[in-house]
């Protein structure tokens, strides 16, 4: 921004700490290693955090015959997970998903690792009064809205980020007037509510 933002405002910002965030693509000629989207993992002599897979999502998109596994590892930027190559990253996320009994690692034809920085909005003890600063700073522009998770630095799931930048798209584009920071706070939002019902039957393509 030109002008920048006042000092206390750089400050918030800077105040503010998320979690990184590692995915590690395997594609398989095995077509339905499980049959779920995505899998929480336990397991204490395993690393990945979860694994999907996204031929359970839709089968559009994989290659017929074949499934992409998503591993992932929750990280900081700058740690080993971070920072291993991809051909290191591929090779430990076969071996464990091998290891807990997901897929046969023999059949495993591709693989890439996909760093994703920020991915995560970290809840401390301070980031409450630093949105709220960064939050009355960008109320005073008329034409800037902020959504997603890292807009709002809120743990949405990816509904809820979509829903914020669809009513901030709204705002700008109609002149709406709707609290996206209201969105996924339990006191005022509701997926139910009057408002989504009446959007869902808004033509959004013009």
């Amino acid at each position: 921004l030109d002008p920048a933002p006042p000092q206390e405002v750089l400050d918030a910002a800077n105040r503010l700490r998320y979690r990184d965030f590692c995915l590690v693509a395997l594609m398989t000629t095995e077509a339905e290693p499980f049959p779920d989207n995505w899998i929480y993992i336990h397991d204490p002599g395993t690393r990945a955090g979860r694994v999907q897979n996204f031929g359970s999502w839709s089968e559009d998109m994989v290659v017929p015959g074949t499934t992409c596994l998503g591993v992932e590892y929750f990280c900081f930027e700058g740690d080993d997970i971070w920072e291993m190559s991809s051909e290191d990253a591929v090779e430990m996320a076969k071996n464990e998903m091998a290891k807990i009994g997901l897929i046969d690692p023999d059949k495993v034809i591709d693989g890439v690792k996909v760093r994703v920085p920020k991915a995560y909005p970290t809840y401390d003890l301070e980031y409450e009064p630093a949105v709220e600063t960064i939050r009355e700073y960008l109320s005073t522009f008329q034409n800037l809205q902020a959504c997603g998770r890292n807009g709002l630095h809120r743990y949405n799931n990816q509904d809820h980020s979509m829903w914020t930048a669809i009513l901030a798209a709204f705002n700008l584009a109609e002149g709406m007037s709707y609290d996206v920071w209201s969105v996924n706070t339990e006191e005022v939002y509701l997926e139910e509510g009057e408002l989504v019902d009446a959007l869902l039957d808004v033509d959004l393509v013009r």
